[in-house]
């Protein structure tokens, strides 16, 4: 990792301005997560790690813990275990706002090529950035008597591990990515951890087939910002007669991106069920029939009908499907398929 890509989090000067409560902390840590968020997505040319990702993780994690408070309630008081519920939503927000707010690609001194993320690297560093904020900020209240307004060390290791376990490995078996930590048999990861990362990845299952290929768009503008430039030049679209070795380079990026869109989607399938056994028993049903009510095989078979694959699908098909302009705010003319 190259210390300079780092950026500090704002820190609060002025003690007047501190949080008087546990919810007015919280604020200020999403307000400085988002500040953060923002200024990498400006400075490293980021689609899909943006606010909008944000606030989409944010709605569908909300989504599953409704889904599941009733149970959690009713578990509290089977057991005649206190839970602070309201503490709980509070802090699953948090990690939603701040889950991506450091992105670190690895050098790509190739000019034409996907730039890359080591797995795990931008979230470690996310975490390490947004517990020293935390610790600084508590240090702070503890100078002005202000302690019930801090985040306890049982509060930082909810987050440590929800956004933990957000990093994604690839299983070579499916083609797709995974979330390894649900899967760690020496880990019970907690309702917020759960929570949160399948919202980070359950745009097919809870939003659908549209959303799930916007998301496939931005990610590939993201990790592709070579064919940005050729976009927004228009050059892209002579490219075939121009440059006819990039012109295939960028249609098997096109390719790999569309398979893998389908193989996710399987994955995806595949894995809900597994995945769910962690949150209370009377919740997996509303979690997978209301919540996850997109993820069935008659989804996938469509996404498969409608993604292109076939080796011989040409660069105008590809660019057809992925509709790069409505994200750029461009007019571009078509391609012939």
């Amino acid at each position: 990792m190259n210390g300079d890509d780092r950026l500090n989090l704002p820190f609060v000067n002025d003690l007047s301005q501190l949080p008087r409560t546990f919810a007015e902390t919280i604020a200020q840590i999403e307000k400085a997560a988002l500040q953060r968020l923002a200024e990498e997505a400006d400075r490293k040319k980021l689609y899909y790690h943006t606010e909008t990702h944000i606030r989409n993780v944010q709605r569908r994690s909300h989504q599953i813990f409704d889904a599941i408070y009733p149970a959690l309630t009713q578990e509290a008081a089977a057991n005649s275990t206190p839970i602070d519920l309201e503490r709980m939503r509070r802090l699953l927000n948090l990690c939603a706002v701040a889950h991506d707010m450091v992105q670190l690609f690895e050098h790509n001194p190739q000019g034409h090529m996907a730039r890359r993320r080591t797995p795990g690297v931008s979230e470690i560093a996310t975490i390490e950035e947004l517990v020293a904020y935390i610790h600084q900020t508590n240090q702070q209240l503890e100078q002005q008597n202000s302690s019930h307004a801090r985040l306890t060390e049982t509060d930082i290791a909810i987050i440590r591990e929800a956004i933990h376990a957000t990093i994604c490995a690839y299983d070579s078996q499916e083609q797709a990515i995974y979330q390894p930590l649900l899967y760690d048999p020496q880990q019970s990861p907690a309702i917020v951890t759960r929570i949160l990362a399948l919202a980070d990845i359950g745009a097919l299952g809870m939003d659908g087939i549209e959303v799930y290929n916007q998301e496939g768009s931005l990610l590939f503008l993201e990790e592709n910002p070579d064919v940005i430039s050729l976009l927004q030049d228009g050059t892209l679209y002579q490219l075939e007669e121009t440059n006819p070795a990039l012109a295939q380079n960028i249609r098997q990026r096109l390719l790999s991106r569309c398979r893998f869109q389908v193989n996710f989607a399987k994955s995806r399938l595949a894995r809900i069920e597994p995945e769910l056994q962690g949150f209370p028993e009377a919740a997996i049903p509303v979690l997978r029939h209301e919540i996850f009510k997109y993820l069935t095989p008659e989804t996938v078979r469509r996404v498969e009908a409608i993604t292109p694959t076939d080796n011989g699908t040409g660069l105008g098909k590809l660019l057809q499907f992925f509709r790069f302009e409505q994200y750029l705010d461009l007019e571009i003319e078509e391609l012939e398929v």
